[in-house]
């Protein structure tokens, strides 16, 4: 079936995500008594997410599409915008957005944000066959099977999604051997049950201080991070000359550079020389990532920046220009999201949504236990569902200085996401019919 969008070309494609976010901001920013109206109810950012997911689902554009050729044969095509932006624009965005970080005030925002992702991790773990348990029990053929078709070793690749990211989804499929004529439709689950999350959560920001209030919670050492943060930013505030802005783009870029090479070599190394790490069915498969190592050495080298004079680049305006990377991963992740796809196999999707709610459901209780921020529950959710891609980008929503704290969390998640998804699959088999 051929399913070739109108516009293929990339460059094309681009020029519409950035026509989509300088709509959204100008009309977010207008003065136009409707337009306020309508950002006091969906937040900015949302739609920056959501209106390339349109364009995605009437066939403007597409992340991916498939040709039929002279013989009759499916060729598949795939965009880049969503690579460039993630390998490209997401570690320059981490580093320009850690410039002026106070590594003091992140470690004393305590132990909330590592308690709500470990909750966040817990909720993945039993909501994988708490779900299946329920579905069985209305349409066992649904999450039934045998042998390498056996459902539950389909979804054991959702958890190490959920928990890690794509390294620990690749091998819990190596793991389980799970049929690859049916992974498609495990993949699409995953995509549409993780943004319907996202957009969520997005909307939320817009709500944060009511949700806190309802929480109970308290937010003063975030505050007091991003006051440290804005304060820093106001003292060296000056107007960026072309050579502030040069030499920031300088620094993001160089570090971008360094941060995949260093990640090559570090993959390809450990690759090389421990079979743990070149074994796909191995926990330990995910040190094998670059995409682990490439987030993990632009953070720590952000970090370290950040104890440098070139601090003082966030004066000229650093983290505003990571700040429009960032909304540019925004709009090439909701680029990914095709809203007919809500509709494809509505039995799995259950289980997903299903499986969501619980992981959903355990970090309001437990926020609500501890009052943990509306922030914590957020990145604890997303440094899970979405690893080094989304955590960041939700974090940033609330500040700019709050970016690594969702980094470091979801760098924590690869590390943990093989074991965790196994401990899913291993659960999800006992109760599978």
């Amino acid at each position: 079936m051929d399913t070739t969008p109108l516009i293929t070309q990339d460059t094309i494609a681009f020029g519409i995500l950035m026509f989509t976010l300088g709509f959204v901001f100008y009309t977010s920013s207008s003065e136009n008594k409707n337009w306020k109206k309508f950002y006091k109810y969906i937040p900015a950012l949302l739609m920056a997410y959501m209106l390339p997911a349109v364009f995605t689902t009437i066939g403007i554009i597409a992340p991916e599409w498939k040709t039929i050729n002279e013989v009759g044969e499916a060729v598949e095509h795939e965009s880049n915008l969503y690579y460039v932006a993630s390998r490209f624009l997401l570690p320059a965005a981490l580093v320009l957005m850690t410039l002026s970080i106070d590594l003091k005030a992140i470690l004393n925002l305590g132990p909330k944000a590592l308690i709500m992702f470990l909750t966040g991790t817990a909720g993945i773990i039993i909501g994988g066959p708490i779900a299946v348990l329920l579905v069985s029990m209305i349409s066992p053929e649904t999450v039934g099977g045998a042998g390498p078709d056996a459902v539950w070793r389909g979804l054991s690749t959702l958890a190490g999604s959920w928990i890690g990211g794509g390294a620990n989804q690749a091998a819990m499929l190596e793991i389980y051997q799970f049929n690859t004529k049916n992974y498609a439709s495990f993949v699409i689950v995953d995509i549409v049950v993780a943004n319907i999350w996202m957009a969520i959560l997005l909307f939320g920001i817009g709500k944060s201080e009511k949700i806190d209030k309802w929480l109970k919670a308290d937010n003063s050492a975030i505050e007091t991070l991003k006051e440290k943060v804005s304060s820093y930013a106001a003292k060296t505030n000056r107007n960026p000359t072309l050579s502030d802005l040069i030499v920031i783009l300088s620094i993001a870029f160089v570090v971008v550079g360094t941060s995949h090479f260093g990640a090559d070599f570090i993959s390809n190394f450990l690759t090389a020389n421990f079979d743990a790490v070149s074994d796909k069915t191995s926990p330990m498969s995910s040190f094998g990532s670059q995409f682990f190592w490439m987030i993990s050495i632009a953070t720590i080298l952000g970090i370290l920046l950040s104890f440098s004079k070139l601090k003082t680049y966030e004066g000229a305006g650093a983290s505003k220009i990571g700040s429009v990377f960032i909304y540019i991963l925004v709009a090439s992740i909701g680029m990914k999201m095709d809203l007919k796809q809500i509709l494809d196999n509505p039995g799995l999707l259950v289980v997903g949504l299903i499986w969501m709610a619980i992981h959903v459901l355990l970090l309001i209780i437990m926020a609500k236990l501890i009052r943990a921020p509306y922030f914590f529950l957020a990145i604890g959710s997303k440094a899970n569902v979405g690893g080094a891609a989304s955590a960041p980008v939700v974090a940033a929503a609330f500040h700019p200085s709050l970016a690594t704290v969702g980094v470091l969390l979801a760098v924590f998640g690869y590390v943990i996401g093989t074991y965790g998804a196994m401990l899913t699959a291993e659960l999800m088999r006992i109760v599978a019919p």
